[in-house]
């Protein structure tokens, strides 16, 4: 049945998000929406809770890993992968492939949030001298955060929601996405990597000639890792251990990523990089209150319909016709009510266990959200990122290199796992 409140509600708020508006005025507009679809009974408070005790281990992982990314920053590991695209690379383009290959690889490890939120940062400055790279790689950053976020249970808000549906092992996971994954880390990189230069002229015909870059710039002296910055790093690598050991006792990753925040949240207290209050700061408790109300919302549209019209048009089976299908209606769903109320409406829809079919959703809710700056939590973190530092690529330079990737990427992934899954057995 059709809600106006439930759907009128929705469409406000992702409205508002759309806008990229202030994040206070975000959190406020989304409370008010969970506010609306609860007082007019399009979702009643039992539902609410339900959403919210679903979504909780999720909310809770990623508070840790926030943290734990936090520390990070704080030991010099983002400044370090910095100093990699600032000095090695001998051209604009390698520089962009550096960038790129290094968000794949903190995607992978600390989640995609980790890499729009401290990783950004570190981009803008460490490509602040190549104004034809700049634009190409703070692309190719949000665009592999998005694309390579498949690889582990723990790379994305939306692997955590999935994994125990598919019944897999943490181990058994990986091995099912790596192809897919490496597929669009090389079709990213390489798209980024050619984009090199059209973006710095496009932005050179709106705001005045483009300044060359090969003017010799100031060496800049980095401080060396350090102790703390290499047990950092080595607790990072343990909590990659324990979510795999963790997966075969049947616990929870949410856990493992707790332990972690508290060592590592602890460690940097007494070493004086943090406050006692850091923690609760760096754990974002305003951006998790935004996702909670927003579930809310959604799964108030999801009671009212939405769900039942995701269920018409999505096929059973698992051959490729029917994967190609779910990862194209999953990407057009994301783009439409955000990637994260996706995720829970189509588990209502692909049953526990039909593991190629809830990997394809995974492709689609992971790689599709790439095509709009609301499709993705983490380009909404992204773009407020690059706002906030003065340096957003144009509109037009976002679509297209959305454009040129997506598509591709959504379809080499999806038959790469169809493939993959039949040679696996």
């Amino acid at each position: 049945m059709f809600d106006v409140a439930a759907f009128g509600a929705l469409v406000v708020l992702l409205l508002v998000v759309a806008r990229g508006v202030d994040a206070r005025v975000e959190l406020a507009v989304a409370i008010a929406a969970a506010s609306v679809v609860l007082a007019s009974g399009a979702i009643s408070l039992a539902g609410a809770a339900d959403v919210l005790d679903r979504l909780g281990p999720t909310l809770g992982f990623l508070a840790a890993i926030f943290v734990v990314s936090e520390v990070a920053r704080r030991a010099g590991l983002f400044e370090a992968a910095g100093r990699l695209v600032e000095r090695r690379p001998r051209s604009g383009r390698e520089a962009v492939v550096v960038v790129a290959l290094l968000a794949a690889g903190i995607t992978a490890a600390l989640s995609l949030d980790a890499t729009v939120v401290l990783f950004t940062p570190v981009v803008v400055s460490a490509v602040a001298g190549r104004r034809e790279a700049r634009g190409p790689a703070l692309l190719a950053t949000v665009e592999m955060a998005n694309a390579s976020s498949l690889p582990l249970p723990v790379s994305n808000l939306t692997n955590l929601l999935v994994f125990p549906a598919t019944g897999l092992s943490f181990a058994g996971f990986g091995v099912r996405m790596v192809i897919p994954t490496v597929l669009a880390v090389c079709v990213v990189s390489c798209v980024a990597a050619r984009a090199v230069g059209r973006e710095a002229c496009d932005e050179g015909h709106a705001n005045g000639p483009v300044i060359a870059d090969d003017a010799p710039r100031a060496p800049v002296d980095h401080p060396p890792l350090g102790r703390f910055g290499v047990g950092v790093a080595t607790g990072i690598a343990l909590m990659l251990v324990g979510f795999l050991v963790s997966s075969l006792a049947d616990v929870d990753p949410v856990w493992v990523a707790a332990a972690a925040a508290v060592v590592l949240g602890a460690a940097a207290i007494a070493t004086g990089r943090f406050s006692v209050a850091a923690p609760v700061l760096a754990a974002s408790p305003g951006f998790l209150a935004f996702v909670a109300a927003l579930a809310i919302v959604v799964g108030a549209a999801q009671r009212r319909g939405l769900d039942d019209a995701v269920r018409s048009v999505v096929p059973g089976g698992s051959g490729l016709p029917a994967l190609l299908a779910v990862a194209t209606v999953a990407a057009v769903l994301a783009n439409v009510v955000n990637n994260l109320p996706a995720t829970l409406v189509f588990l209502t829809v692909i049953p526990s266990g039909a593991v190629a079919r809830l990997l394809a959703l995974l492709i689609g809710v992971n790689v599709g959200p790439n095509l709009t700056y609301t499709g993705s939590l983490a380009t909404l973190l992204w773009r407020r990122e690059v706002r906030r530092a003065g340096v957003e690529p144009p509109s037009r330079a976002f679509y297209r290199m959305a454009v040129r990737t997506t598509p591709v990427v959504l379809v080499t992934a999806t038959v790469a796992l169809w493939a993959w899954l039949h040679l696996l057995g």
